[in-house]
């Protein structure tokens, strides 16, 4: 990314970590966590005043799934009735409160266990994985995402349509085709 966190990206006037913990916060279900690891000190105060729980992961260089681990462990110390867990990413830029809204409509009138995303072929975050699933999803590491959970249930997962959710910015040219494609829709 040029040596720049990509949480700190702009769209639309707000940086894609601000806007995916407000979203979070707007849905006014539980508390929200937010797990930092490269580049704390300059995300941190990005998240100021928010009613969040903030927490380090030392461990995030070895990949995404010290990160959940983190967050479900920081999650459950202090919540320990949840009843389920949502996961978001920061660099989706185009998850909304409205996604997130149907997300938990769906999870009502399905009774399923899992509801999750799907983007061209894949199928994965943004999900809602009930309390039954927090045991494995603990047990995950290294680079392995979401998505190793939820097709080992795929009986117990309930899809929500989601062509945005491909959008996905891990590296500089992500960055810069969805820039080109935000600023020609505009």
């Amino acid at each position: 990314m040029g040596g720049e966190p990509k949480q700190l990206l702009l769209y639309k006037g707000q940086t894609l970590i601000r806007r995916v913990t407000e979203s979070a916060l707007a849905l006014q279900r539980g508390p929200v966590v937010v797990v930092l690891g490269a580049n704390r000190e300059q995300i941190i105060p990005e998240l100021a005043g928010l009613p969040i729980t903030v927490i380090d992961n030392p461990g995030w260089s070895t990949g995404q799934a010290s990160s959940l681990k983190t967050g479900l462990a920081a999650l459950y110390l202090t919540h320990k009735d949840m009843d389920g867990v949502l996961v978001l990413h920061t660099d989706q830029p185009l998850v909304s409160l409205g996604l997130l809204l149907h997300m938990l409509d769906i999870r009502s009138e399905s009774g399923k266990g899992i509801i999750a995303c799907r983007y061209g072929t894949q199928i994965g975050v943004p999900a809602i994985f009930n309390r039954d699933y927090i045991t494995e999803l603990l047990q995950m590491d290294g680079d392995k995402s979401l998505q190793w959970v939820i097709v080992r249930h795929r009986n117990d997962c309930a899809e929500v349509p989601f062509e945005a959710g491909s959008i996905d910015l891990n590296t500089k040219r992500d960055v810069e085709q969805f820039q080109q494609a935000h600023m020609q829709a505009q």
